[in-house]
């Protein structure tokens, strides 16, 4: 048997168990599709992390959540590995062809829904994903321009169809050296003043994530300075890591950083609170099926997710 070393490259074996688990979004659910048992998939995971000198996933109670590493890795090479599995496998399995086209925030197709759309891609269909804000991509869809957008706006043009989708929580988070430099009594009796010598980062000028947490938690705007302006939620993420300020973030971004303690969650509310994601189409628009089986894969890789 050949010895495994930290550094060299991972086994297939280790690479297929590892999409397995980042698809399914749970050790059980992967071991079942695997036919292994719960404690091999593990093993199979951590041989893979010490290889990589770094974690995968994040463990809870509801499953796994993958890390930036994780989705980089699933990113680069489910291709090549499912280009393999198809090739050894069964030839009978008929494809859907066509093409479709979908749109999503950066931060959600790059971490959660690419795998969805490399699986269609397995089955025969040339996926287009496309990349913006909301508005940008619901204007796109009513042209004609996008089949399917998963869009944190719901839409009001009569022509466009949308499902609620997920829920994404959102958390407060701040490095640990600027958490520390907040009074809890005063945070949980003048919350605003409180945070309010703390600067921002900010997915947008306009400060769009940070001023509806400030408004729905606190009761209106926040008076902080603004230090650090970054349209993509990952790169705001990082800005906290590195210590440039505090921000509001989807929890199933900001999980592996909580994890690891490189930055802490801020603020507890009663209630978390929750941004619904919508699936959106055209009404009345041509049926395709790679549509179809889209949106329908979409909806069961959501169930597994349970809630970002």
């Amino acid at each position: 048997m050949v010895q495994e070393k930290r550094g060299g490259l991972p086994s297939l074996d280790l690479l297929l168990t590892f999409l397995e688990v980042y698809r399914a979004g749970s050790v059980s659910a992967a071991s079942q599709r695997l036919g292994f048992t719960q404690p091999a998939v593990s093993g199979q995971l951590a041989r893979l992390e010490e290889q990589l000198g770094e974690p995968l996933f994040v463990r809870s109670s509801r499953g796994v959540t993958p890390t930036q590493r994780a989705a980089m890795l699933a990113t680069r090479v489910s291709g090549h590995v499912d280009g393999l599995r198809s090739a050894l496998g069964p030839s009978d399995e008929p494809l859907l062809g066509g093409t479709v086209r979908v749109g999503a925030a950066a931060e959600f197709m790059t971490l959660r829904a690419t795998p969805v759309l490399a699986d269609l891609a397995r089955q025969g269909v040339r996926v287009h994903a496309v990349l913006g804000l909301a508005d940008d991509l619901l204007s796109a869809l009513a042209a004609d321009r996008l089949d399917l957008v998963v869009s944190a706006v719901r839409p009001t043009h009569d022509t466009l169809h949308a499902e609620a989708f997920l829920d994404e929580e959102f958390v407060l988070v701040a490095p640990p050296a600027m958490a520390h430099t907040v009074d809890a009594e005063r945070l949980g009796r003048e919350p605003v003043a409180a945070l309010a010598h703390l600067p921002l980062v900010a997915y947008a000028d306009e400060l769009p994530i940070v001023r509806r947490y400030w408004r729905s938690e606190f009761g209106r705007r926040p008076p902080n300075p603004v230090a650090f302006v970054v349209s993509d939620l990952r790169a705001v993420l990082e800005a906290v890591v590195t210590g440039a300020g505090i921000s509001v973030l989807p929890r199933y971004i900001a999980a592996p950083a909580l994890h690891s303690g490189t930055v802490v969650q801020l603020h507890e509310p009663e209630v978390a609170p929750l941004n619904t994601l919508y699936l959106t189409v055209r009404r009345g628009a041509p049926g395709n099926p790679a549509v179809t089986v889209l949106r329908d894969t979409l909806r069961q890789a959501a169930r597994r997710w349970d809630g970002l």
